[in-house]
């Protein structure tokens, strides 16, 4: 199959059958890479971006997900060790207890994983279809005080992915301007949208269905949002630049918060927001739409 045609069929597909897509095991590379640079590190660049599969998913299961009772669900992302052993040893009667257990210390992720969701710049709201809606002259400044924030941050990034919108497309390309050893590749998966019907209702009505939108949004989360894997060693830091929406959610989602809250959450444009998650599944949110090293003049929200 052809590398274009991989892409395709990772990235390509909106709606409910995004879900189905971002479940599939891809082979080699699922993005189309934007940038070509190799790094010298063991595991980075797209390596650390492998598709989270739930186990017990099926196409007709409501997508949204939330912690039970008033516990932590430590298998949220279908990638608990435990879990995934003590499934295999239902289905083989002739594991032990100590084959079990080595299994697990085996399968155990040994790395965190740091997410930096960047929202878009400000950009020209008078056009009428996504190729007009390029950034203005302001947001161009946003994404250049971004670039920089995350260049003096001092950390090795292994890779970027973006929205293939226009307006995040144009803020990751600014910011690798500062980032020029970094990765940069584009997902159809991380497009803006309604992810869910918010809580309390509002008068707002999106240009989209939510069962459609949600479904997209849902499997770009589950694509990105997952502990590492096992045969990760070293800790990764990834930046993924798309919208407030799609950031919004993630954050509910990670967090195991309501998503139908997602709406009730603001951000500034050009704004970072840091999400951790660590081997054992534990999510940290370490800065939510942080944007202080902008002045306050170039502020801006829609």
């Amino acid at each position: 199959m052809s590398f274009r045609r991989v892409t395709k069929l990772v990235c390509g597909l909106a709606g409910g059958s995004a879900v189905l897509v971002a479940m599939a095991e891809p082979k080699g590379y699922p993005f189309e890479k934007t940038k070509h640079n190799e790094s010298s590190r063991k595991w980075t660049g797209l390596g650390v971006l492998q598709a989270a599969v739930p186990q017990t998913w099926s196409p007709g299961h409501d997508h949204t997900v939330t912690a039970s009772g008033n516990g932590w669900d430590s298998n949220w992302d279908k990638r608990d060790p435990l879990a995934l052993m003590n499934g295999k040893k239902k289905k083989d009667k002739e594991i032990t207890s100590e084959e079990l257990n080595t299994e697990v210390e085996n399968n155990k992720p040994k790395a965190t994983r740091h997410i930096f969701l960047i929202r878009h710049s400000q950009y020209n709201l008078n056009g009428s279809v996504d190729k007009e809606r390029v950034l203005t002259p302001l947001g161009r400044e946003q994404a250049e005080y971004t670039g920089q924030r995350l260049a003096a941050l001092g950390l090795k990034y292994d890779v970027m992915v973006h929205s293939t919108m226009t307006r995040a497309t144009e803020t990751a390309s600014i910011i690798s301007k500062h980032l020029p050893e970094v990765d940069k590749v584009s997902c159809d998966l991380l497009r803006e949208g309604a992810p869910i019907e918010p809580v309390p209702p509002i008068s707002w009505k999106p240009d989209c269905v939510y069962h459609e939108d949600g479904a997209r949004i849902e499997a770009a989360f589950r694509r990105y949002i997952h502990r590492a894997d096992s045969k990760q060693t070293e800790d990764s830091y990834e930046i993924i630049v798309c919208h407030a929406n799609v950031i919004r959610y993630f954050v509910c989602r990670a967090l195991q918060f309501p998503p139908e809250g997602w709406l009730r959450l603001g951000l500034n444009n050009g704004s970072i927001t840091w999400i951790t998650i660590r081997p054992s599944g534990r999510v940290g949110l370490r800065m939510m739409g942080d944007s202080g090293f902008m002045p306050p003049e170039k502020l801006t929200r829609t």
